[in-house]
């Protein structure tokens, strides 16, 4: 009987969310290593990387969607034992994100200078803006495959490997930035672009480095004759977990998109302070986010094992977890803003901006958190209904309305203070339902076949 499913709840969690405290540190660094070594061409330039984020989260929301699909499938085969039946799903799940990332690249390709005017870039800002996504599209291929095997690998219960795929892509990455953006050591000085072509780079080296480790270690792909019934058939039970993850993912880019459309009302520097406040507010969620990815195999496999006992002790501990840390990085937060500021910009509107924003939102960081676990949960029972309405209503029932009319009346800090308003209202939500539907779902004994 696997781990997940067998040993304490407490150390089972510890013993997967503390090796990929590194792995978290360097997923959210490698997105700040990218945005600072930016930052040395110029307001223009970051202010491009900034308008870049929501799109490339929208997009990366979307793969995790699928990653977590197929993680939570594969996770309950191998929480009943059927070992045989995850190694399907896995080499069927490599197939259909192959497709997906086909796709994604072409429509990409096509809508870049349309998406980023509507959006508010122009001028030299679009120019860079175009320049960077353009080499990202065409390596999209290679990130939606790493990251789909990963989530496999972390249903497996060892987080320890994705960490130390994290760790070594983010490094390669920091290597990489300074090379091919400023032209040293033989590089052809790239700017912008060399920063997106470093990050294509990085993840197909990780690719490469987690396909061995399905393959080899976990013997998750199968090198069979796979009829078409039974790919349909793996596709169908991904993609019910999948396509409502997604949808309901991709709702917190999208109003992270719509949030700069009405930021850029404010100025190019309330982009950029933005942008890079979005940045460096993923290293609040760090420690959290350990806890969060390990979730969902937790629940999944115990869901599998019907250990409801263990679904109900994880949720509330989890729970609690986030909330106290939330207030106790909060408060590291309220100190350090500033400081942080001055690293990314010597322009002192940006980073009054950034700072203003920080104070604010960082009092929300744990019900955040809160929210967020309350998803994973849902959607580590088979409930992604659920989750895309508990993401479905923090985002389009509470926060696009509160930063719109929070604008309208405060100016930018009440953008700020509407998306503090509706971390809190969400995570009691998420606390109620969860609470709910986990009580339910333990008395019918439900099974998925």
């Amino acid at each position: 009987m696997p781990f997940l499913v067998k040993d304490k709840v407490l150390p089972t969690v510890i013993r997967m969310a503390v090796p990929m405290l590194a792995g978290t540190f360097a997923m959210n660094a490698y997105n700040l290593v990218d945005t600072w070594f930016v930052s040395r061409l110029g307001t223009d330039a970051l202010a491009a990387m900034s308008f870049t984020f929501p799109v490339v989260m929208l997009l990366s929301f979307v793969m995790r969607g699928l990653g977590t699909g197929a993680m939570t499938v594969v996770a309950h085969a191998l929480g009943r034992g059927k070992h045989q039946t995850a190694a399907r799903i896995t080499t069927h799940a490599v197939f259909l994100s192959s497709g997906v990332a086909f796709c994604l690249m072409v429509v990409g390709l096509l809508t870049i200078k349309p998406l980023f005017v509507r959006l508010g870039a122009s001028g030299e800002v679009l120019a860079l803006t175009q320049q960077y996504m353009v080499i990202w599209y065409w390596g999209l291929v290679f990130r939606i495959l790493h990251m789909m095997l990963a989530d496999i690998i972390i249903g497996t219960g060892n987080t320890k490997a994705v960490s130390s795929l994290m760790v070594g892509g983010t490094v390669l990455n920091f290597i990489l930035d300074p090379m091919m953006i400023f032209g040293l050591w033989g590089f052809p000085k790239m700017g912008i672009q060399g920063a997106a072509l470093a990050t294509v780079i990085s993840e197909t080296c990780v690719l490469a480095a987690a396909y061995y480790l399905i393959h080899k270690k976990y013997q998750l792909i199968l090198f069979i004759s796979h009829s078409r019934l039974r790919i349909v058939a793996s596709w169908r039970r991904i993609l019910h977990i999948g396509i409502p993850t997604m949808l309901s993912s991709i709702l917190t880019p999208l109003s992270a998109a719509i949030v700069i459309k009405i930021v850029s009302g404010f100025g190019q520097a309330a982009v950029a302070a933005v942008g890079v406040a979005s940045r460096i507010e993923m290293f609040a969620f760090m420690i959290p986010m350990t806890v969060g990815m390990s979730l969902v195999p937790f629940v999944a496999q115990n869901y599998g094992a019907k250990r409801f006992d263990r679904i109900k002790t994880v949720r509330k501990g989890a729970f609690a977890f986030a909330l106290i840390f939330g207030l106790t990085i909060a408060g590291f937060f309220l100190v350090i803003a500033r400081p942080l500021g001055r690293l990314f910009s010597s322009d002192s509107e940006v980073v009054n901006i950034l700072v203003q924003y920080i104070h604010i939102t960082c009092l929300g960081y744990g019900f955040l958190e809160v929210h967020r676990y309350a998803t994973f949960c849902m959607t580590g029972i088979h409930r992604p209904i659920v989750s895309g309405i508990l993401n479905a209503i923090r985002v389009i029932v509470l926060m696009i309305p509160l930063a719109y009319f929070g604008a309208k009346l405060f100016g930018i800090s009440g953008v700020f203070w509407g998306r503090l308003l509706t971390d809190v209202i969400s995570a009691v939500i998420g606390i109620m339902w969860t609470g709910v539907i986990i009580k339910k779902a333990s008395y019918n004994r439900l099974s998925i076949n």
